[in-house]
C-alpha cells in the first residue's frame, strides 16, 4: 500500500507506483491522501508536530485503508539505527531526543497494526551492504535518503502546496545537476531547504522580494557524523543560476557549510 502525502520530490510518486509494478510485479493500492496531510498540516511551523502529526496520520490511513484488504496486518517500517538513537525511542531511553523520527517517536501508542522493522538495528552503510547482498538495483541501494516527514522537513514554518512545489523544482534541480557532474555517489545526502525568510533581488531592470533557499550536501559513512561536500564552485554557481531563473519565487541561493555535529544532516 502507497501512500501519497504531497510531500514527495517530483516525480517520486509515479516512481513509487512503477517500480512495484515494474520490478517487483507487485499488486500496489494507491491511496490518494495528499488534502488530508496538507489539511492536517496547515499553519503548523513546530518542526516536531509537524514530524507527530505525519506520524500519527500515516499509521490512522494505514489502519483504515487495511480493513479493506482480508489479512492486512502488518506495518513494515524501514527504520534505522540513527532514527533510534535521535528520537530517544522505548528500547533507548538513556538518550536524549535530538528529533523525533516519525517512524520511531511519532507513532500513537494505540497503533492496531503490527509493527515489523527489519533494519531498525542497522546503519545506512550495513543496510546497502545488505541490500547489494540480495541483488537490489544499484540505484535503489545507493539512493540518497529522504526523511519520513519528507519535504515537510525540508520547508522551514508552515507548509502549503505552493511551498512544497517551488521547493520540489528546485530540489530536482539540484540533484539532476549532481549527476550529470558525476558527484551523486560521492555525496550521500544532498538536497534544498526553503527558508523562512525573504530578500531584495534583482531581476532584469526590477527588484525583487523573494524566498532564499539553502543547499545541503553531506560526505559521510554512518550519517551519525558528517562533514559538509566540498562541491565544485562552477557547479554551484550552475545550480544557483538555474535555480533563480526557473524557479518561481526564489532570487538567492546559500550553501550550507555546517558539519555534524554540531548541526544535525537535516534542517528540522
Amino acid at each position: 500500500m502507497f501512500v501519497d502525502n504531497a510531500l514527495l520530490r517530483l516525480g517520486e510518486a509515479e516512481q513509487v507506483v512503477a517500480t512495484f509494478g515494474e520490478h517487483f510485479g507487485i499488486p500496489l493500492v494507491t491511496v490518494d491522501a495528499r488534502e488530508e496531510f496538507l489539511a492536517a498540516l496547515a499553519d503548523v511551523a513546530d518542526p516536531e508536530r509537524k514530524r507527530k502529526i505525519i506520524g500519527e496520520k500515516f499509521v490512522r490511513i494505514f489502519e483504515r485503508e487495511a480493513r479493506k484488504v482480508d489479512g492486512a496486518t502488518f506495518l513494515a517500517q524501514g527504520t534505522l539505527y540513527p532514527d533510534v538513537i535521535e528520537s530517544k525511542a522505548p528500547d533507548r531511553q538513556k538518550g536524549v531526543t535530538i528529533k523525533t523520527h516519525h517512524n520511531v517517536g511519532g507513532l500513537p501508542e494505540d497503533m492496531q497494526l503490527k509493527l515489523v522493522e527489519p533494519l531498525r538495528y542497522l546503519f545506512k552503510d550495513e543496510v546497502r551492504t545488505a541490500g547489494l547482498a540480495l541483488g537490489l538495483p544499484e540505484e535503489w541501494v545507493w539512493r540518497h535518503p529522504f526523511p519520513g516527514p519528507g519535504l515537510a522537513v525540508r520547508i522551514i514554518g508552515p507548509v502549503s502546496w505552493e511551498r512544497l512545489e517551488t521547493l520540489r523544482k528546485a530540489d530536482a534541480i539540484f540533484l539532476n545537476e549532481l549527476r550529470a557532474a558525476g558527484l551523486y555517489r560521492s555525496t550521500q545526502q544532498a538536497f534544498a531547504v526553503l527558508l523562512p525568510i525573504q530578500s531584495v533581488g534583482v531581476m532584469g531592470d526590477g527588484r525583487t522580494y523573494a524566498d532564499v533557499l539553502a543547499l545541503r550536501a553531506i560526505t559521510t559513512e554512518d550519517y551519525m557524523t558528517a562533514d559538509w561536500a566540498r562541491l565544485p564552485e562552477d557547479l554551484l554557481a550552475r545550480i544557483s543560476s538555474r535555480i533563480v531563473n526557473e524557479v518561481p519565487g526564489v532570487n538567492r541561493v546559500v550553501y550550507d557549510i555546517s558539519s555534524k555535529p554540531p548541526a544535525t544532516i537535516e534542517w528540522e
